[in-house]
């Protein structure tokens, strides 16, 4: 496939159609942090990539997620040029399309899994398979199937306008990522743009497991904080019960990927997959439920 095109069009941040839309940013995303919130609990959202092994097993890999505590799941759509994510994800994105997982494959899966469990879903994909599909047909389709935010990870701000306005339409949040590297008009302009809450990178670079947190991430965190009342989630390199437990106070929510990604690679099948992943998810869980993470309802 080839890359969003670099000719499209640039699109005010804000247009009359995205202003007038009521619906994005109150569905089960925001319903979510409102309830973490109440409790004084860090929430975990939990990335699978949708198709590895294949959709049938992210079915059950999903629902395990779910139920052994997961807020937020992210499902990745494969990408044949994942340039922001590390080798986990990216060998887990060669599984997937190997195996014939599409679009219109995970959007189906969205379908399925949302008759099983209300947990929120994001749609987290490179802009490309949207762009083939039709933003117009994809949101329709993304949102009928029970979807409730995507994350284009690759769509600039810039040419995002049009994009937005037609994902929150159907009441689709659109989350979009702030760096280190950001400044604070740059973070300011994200979290405009961004509904349900706002992903912010811990680090530079890819994603994949690591062992420690950046030492600069509280004073990060507290200047995004600065800027937003959006809820802050924290992602890339979040892997082990100790991070969580410090992001609680720091965060809104830790994102953890590869480290799932990886409890998937690792199993024989299916089963064992989702089994590897509820044990994962608990540990994590349990973390932001206890210790330091705790917090002031």
């Amino acid at each position: 496939m080839s890359k969003t095109p670099t000719s499209q069009p640039a699109i005010a941040l804000s247009s009359p159609q995205q202003s007038e839309s009521k619906s994005a940013g109150s569905g089960r995303i925001a319903e979510r942090f409102r309830e973490l919130s109440s409790r004084g609990e860090l929430g975990l959202i939990a990335y699978v990539t949708a198709g590895d092994p294949s959709l049938d097993a992210t079915e059950q890999i999903v629902i395990a997620a779910a139920e052994a505590g997961a807020d937020v799941i992210e499902l990745g759509v494969p990408f044949s040029d994942p340039v922001a994510d590390g080798p986990t994800i990216q060998r887990a994105s060669e599984r997937a399309l190997h195996a014939g997982t599409t679009l219109s494959g995970v959007i189906e899966l969205v379908r399925r899994v949302r008759t099983r469990t209300q947990v929120p879903l994001i749609l987290f994909s490179y802009f490309n398979p949207i762009l083939q599909m039709g933003v117009e047909k994809f949101a329709g389709a993304a949102a009928a199937s029970g979807a409730d935010g995507v994350l284009a990870t690759d769509l600039t701000l810039e040419e995002a306008g049009e994009y937005r306005a037609t994902m929150h339409a159907p009441g689709l949040d659109t989350i979009f990522l702030a760096a280190p590297t950001s400044t604070d008009e740059r973070i300011a302009k994200i979290a405009e743009c961004s509904s349900g809450f706002l992903y912010l990178i811990s680090r530079t670079g890819v994603t994949g497991t690591r062992d420690a947190l950046p030492e600069d991430l509280p004073a990060l965190a507290r200047r995004v904080r600065r800027l937003t009342k959006l809820p802050l989630a924290v992602g890339f390199g979040i892997s082990q019960p100790g991070h969580v437990s410090v992001l609680g106070g720091i965060a809104d929510a830790a994102v953890v990927g590869s480290a799932i990604v990886a409890e998937i690679e690792k199993a024989r099948n299916a089963k064992e997959a989702a089994a590897n992943v509820a044990r994962l998810i608990g540990a994590l869980k349990d973390a932001a439920r206890s210790g330091i993470s705790r917090r002031t309802p």
